[in-house]
């Protein structure tokens, strides 16, 4: 009997493995990541902290809370959409409703220090270093 192999199949095989391993790249925990994750986050770090943004478009800035727990902080909304009277949709691929998404920080980081703005979409969020974790520069006496 003759093997025959499946290109095809191993090829989803792979993709799969890959994707699988680059949802949680250096095991980082910055909450559930991956594609498909909403709302979608960057993080920068900076000499003074974190930067976060996450891309919310729709979202009116009322319908946002961010909440800081412990290294937590955790970004809530809901979306609305409004459908136009007398039709129907074609296409949804824009999701509705109450959306939750935690992060987790680095100890070195003050959550309670946060500070939050909203334009175009982007919700920005930056979170200082604590002050015992920032460089400071230490003066260096003639003895």
């Amino acid at each position: 009997m003759a093997l025959f192999l499946d290109p095809v199949s191993g090829l989803l095989a792979l993709q799969r493995e890959l994707e699988r391993a680059f949802q949680h790249p250096l095991n980082a925990n910055f909450g559930v990541s991956g594609r498909g994750v909403f709302p979608a986050a960057n993080v920068f770090s900076g000499a003074d902290g974190y930067v976060l943004r996450l891309e919310i478009p729709g979202v009116a800035p009322e319908q946002l809370q961010v909440q800081a727990e412990g290294r937590t902080l955790t970004i809530k909304g809901k979306r609305e959409v409004h459908e136009l009277p007398g039709a129907s949709f074609h296409r949804r691929e824009r999701e509705s409703g109450e959306f939750s998404r935690s992060i987790q920080l680095p100890d070195a980081l003050d959550p309670s220090q946060a500070a939050a703005t909203y334009k175009h979409g982007i919700l920005t969020l930056r979170v200082p270093l604590k002050k015992e974790a920032q460089p400071r520069q230490i003066s260096v006496q003639a003895s």
